[in-house]
């Protein structure tokens, strides 16, 4: 368990690098472009990646239906949107919605699905992910 959160953490740690990284291109370019060159890197990256290790086509893709491919799309959006985002309202901003929305989809996901846990914690969790965005904003 220690493992997988200290993965977690680097993992949230390496997106907002990246984040960072992508509006940073995005204003020497543009957001759209920013997201082309983080996805044709990425790209790139993963095909030597799965050359190199294999199981880059795996058994039974093909039969997969046609909306487990729509991940691709959202992460562009993902992607180009975070770009324009760190832009405009700095990354503490735009990791604190992106994250908040994550929780909220998050939530209302499990709770369609049925699945198990204390969905009563899970909107207080919410709750305060949301307190916690309204208290960190500037008042004037």
């Amino acid at each position: 368990m220690t493992n997988a959160i200290l993965f977690a953490l680097l993992a949230g740690i390496l997106v907002s690098l990246s984040r960072q990284l992508n509006g940073r291109l995005a204003l020497s370019t543009s957001a759209l472009i920013a997201s082309f060159w983080n996805h044709a890197v990425g790209f790139a990256v993963l095909t030597i990646l799965g050359l190199i290790i294999g199981g880059l086509w795996p058994q039974g893709a093909l039969d997969a239906p046609w909306y487990a491919y729509l991940g691709g799309m959202i992460g562009v959006v993902f992607v180009a949107s975070g770009s324009w985002l760190i832009a405009r309202i700095g990354a503490v901003n735009t990791a604190m919605l992106v994250i908040g929305g994550q929780m909220v989809f998050g939530v209302l996901l499990d709770l369609v699905r049925g699945a198990g846990g204390n969905l009563v914690m899970s909107f207080i969790g919410v709750a305060m992910i949301i307190a916690g965005m309204a208290l960190t904003q500037k008042r004037d």
